[in-house]
């Protein structure tokens, strides 16, 4: 379920034309604003931070909680459902449309 999370979000952000990646393990996953996973702490550093919080924000307001910080790792739990993935990479499609305003 995580990669259909992490897959469906960047299919979401390429649709908008938004540079951002995703890189997941198991149920961890983290989420960059930048064209490719990083690879380097430098890299970390060149991710969108302004977009991250607004796209944070963006996802708070439809009742999607992820960690407030662009350098925090997200996590898929048995306690998720398909739906509730489903309904993540839907709100992922309004947050990322609302970047392009």
């Amino acid at each position: 379920m995580t990669k259909e999370l992490v897959d469906g979000m960047t299919g979401a952000a390429s649709k908008n034309g938004i540079k951002f990646s995703a890189r997941s393990v198991g149920g961890m996953f983290g989420l960059y604003f930048r064209e490719s996973p990083p690879n380097s702490f430098d890299e970390i550093m060149e991710s969108n931070r302004v977009k991250f919080n607004k796209f944070f924000h963006s996802m708070l307001k439809q009742g999607i909680y992820f960690g407030p910080s662009a350098f925090e790792a997200g996590f898929v739990s048995a306690a998720h459902s398909e739906k509730d993935i489903k309904e993540t990479i839907e709100a992922s499609h309004k947050a990322f449309e609302s970047l392009n305003d």
